[in-house]
């Protein structure tokens, strides 16, 4: 993958977390690269790595609960597999 410095950072943190938490991140390459790139353009228009299938609404006590990985990864991958925005999947 063809990642900046800022971008393999958080590809390093994702995997890490993944890793701790049971998951895999997204097989498909080229999709996992484009969801790491779109949010690091995220953080740089709106300060925080949101998650990039959920809007941000400034409200910032909701805001805070779509910062990657949201509150609602776990639950989602317990459903369907996959997180919402698939970033991270079930092993």
């Amino acid at each position: 993958m063809n990642f900046s410095p800022n971008e393999s950072d958080f590809y390093t943190y994702l995997l890490e977390y993944a890793s701790k938490r049971g998951y895999k991140l997204n097989p498909d390459q080229e999709m996992l690269e484009r969801i790491i790139k779109g949010m690091i353009k995220i953080e740089e228009n709106k300060g925080q790595r949101y998650c990039p299938c959920r809007l941000v609404t400034g409200d910032k006590a909701a805001d805070e609960k779509i910062i990657c990985p949201c509150v609602y990864h776990e639950q989602e991958i317990a459903e369907h597999g996959h997180c919402h925005c698939y970033l991270f999947f079930a092993e």
